[in-house]
């Protein structure tokens, strides 16, 4: 058996105008954890749907185990022992884990045969690389790290001795990717292959043995993991020096611009999922609110920006009452001076058929600036879009193109774009670079910091910790929808982890 599990030599793709793989040529050795990093748009995920079977190269030559194969579809890769854990999970949510690991791939004549042979087959998988979880358990009621553990069991069950993983952490807490990463070790100690897709510079560092690079659809570089930096990848990702961390001056808060008291919600279950939550965000500070997913900050936010009506509790922007228990409605506050960036942008952000410059106005298309007679301006509805596009680098730069058809990290330069130059007095963001790559998160993060010295009330949700530490003028932490202590940005990572996880705050600061 070859010591190289995956060749790629001389791959090409292209869609229309856009060359999205340029004569790539990747080695990746067998038994190893391999990263591929590089900016949104660099071609990474491209090249492994090629590699999977979801595209097909314009030219170039695939070899798994030193053979030279073909792979039309996912199936193919399947059968050459290739399995892929995507971004955004492939499951079916009202199935169970024993259901969606069989689904596709049952081997018996009579079901009840194929179930048994599948829940033992499944037992011994989760044992064998401590996956443990409920095979009953229905998928929409896990949680996010252990939907993406079954992902995993799927491609194993399949027989994969290759797993790629693109951006696996992107919707993981620290503790859940930490969790991840001890997995991803078990496997590569168990003779998988693994290749790692990321944004992540620490990750890189913490879990690869090697990391290649691609910039703009090349292959700019390769190395092995111990013998770089982080300064180092971070200017080959990006072609010039990046700033890892986040320059800001002191804080000069102003007028109370966002008011929350004895906020109570309830989700869709009747679950009390935010608790008596009182807080107040002033003119030029950031508010950072840190918490594990699924603490109550998603239905916090929905609260405040009108989308969830509250159960009890006021809110006031610049004064004026919000109506979280009825009356609120988000064009008005949009209107107001409210904007919103939501966590999850496929969903909340964008309509991922519209073009690029129809997303670019969402929302915002009552506009006068839009607006000729009883028409829409296409014209200047699309300069404006080519604006936008110049200054938060969004590639490709063409407006024209479906919004479906951008990677993760420019979709959500685009909902960015569009809601931070409307010129908000209250920004709410939430997760502003998840999928984002390491030279736009510094764009970003430098960004929210020019609204905060220009006098905005920002409000700031995320599950990175680093992002939380270094934005925050001042830091509220959330446990169980509560609001359990409030810190500095100096509070250390470990201060913060342990309100996080519930220790009261008292104990926390000792």
């Amino acid at each position: 058996m070859s010591e190289t599990a995956i060749e790629l030599i001389g791959i090409n793709k292209s869609f229309g105008a856009v060359h999205a793989n340029r004569d790539i040529h990747l080695e990746v050795p067998r038994g190893t954890i391999h990263g591929i990093i590089g900016e949104n748009g660099a071609g990474k995920s491209t090249l492994m749907s090629i590699l999977y079977g979801f595209y097909q190269a314009d030219s170039g030559e695939i070899r798994i185990d030193g053979k030279t194969v073909t792979i039309h579809t996912p199936n193919d890769a399947i059968a050459f022992g290739i399995g892929m854990v995507h971004q955004h999970f492939m499951l079916v949510e009202n199935f169970t884990v024993l259901e969606n690991v069989m689904l596709g791939a049952e081997n018996a004549a009579l079901l009840a045969g194929g179930i048994s042979d599948a829940r033992a087959e499944l037992d011994r998988l989760e044992k064998e690389y401590g996956l443990e979880v409920d095979p009953d358990a229905v998928i929409e009621e896990l949680p996010v790290g252990l939907q993406q553990r079954v992902e995993i069991l799927k491609a194993l069950y399949r027989g994969a001795e290759i797993l790629i993983l693109d951006e696996p952490t992107g919707v993981l807490t620290p503790a859940e990717a930490n969790h991840l990463f001890r997995i991803l070790r078990q496997l590569k100690e168990q003779g998988k292959t693994i290749v790692l897709i990321t944004h992540k510079l620490r990750e890189i560092m913490a879990v690869t043995d090697n990391v290649s690079v691609m910039r703009q659809g090349t292959m700019v570089a390769t190395r092995k993991t111990a013998e770089t930096t982080v300064e180092e990848l971070a200017e080959l990702m990006v072609g010039r020096r990046v700033l890892l961390r986040v320059e800001k001056g002191e804080a000069n808060p102003g007028d109370v611009m966002l008011s929350v008291e004895g906020l109570t919600v309830r989700d869709s279950r009747g679950v009390t999922m935010v608790d008596d939550v009182s807080f107040n965000v002033r003119a030029g500070e950031i508010v950072g609110i840190a918490g594990v997913a699924g603490n109550g900050q998603s239905q916090l936010i929905e609260a405040i920006t009108g989308i969830r009506k509250a159960l009890s509790g006021t809110a006031l922007l610049d004064g004026q009452p919000i109506g979280v228990t009825g009356s609120a409605d988000p064009n008005e506050l949009r209107g107001r001076g409210m904007a919103h960036v939501p966590e999850d942008r496929h969903h909340m952000g964008l309509v991922l058929p519209f073009e690029e410059y129809e997303n670019s106005i969402l929302g915002y298309h009552d506009d006068k600036r839009y607006i000729s007679g009883p028409f829409l301006d296409m014209d200047a509805i699309r300069d404006d879009a080519r604006v936008k596009i110049g200054k938060y680098d969004i590639r490709p730069d063409n407006c024209r193109l479906k919004t479906a058809n951008f990677s993760g990290g420019n979709q959500q330069k685009i909902v960015l774009a569009r809601e931070m130059e409307r010129d908000p007095s209250v920004l709410v963001v939430a997760q502003p670079t998840r999928g984002v790559d390491v030279g736009a998160i510094e764009f970003i993060h430098k960004r929210i910091i020019e609204m905060r010295d220009q006098g905005k009330a920002v409000l700031l949700v995320s599950v990175e910790l680093d992002e939380i530490r270094s934005l925050s003028d001042r830091i509220l932490v959330m446990f169980a929808g509560r609001v359990v202590g409030e810190r500095t940005p100096e509070a250390t990572e470990g201060e913060l982890g342990l309100l996080m996880a519930g220790v009261e705050s008292q104990e926390a600061a000792e």
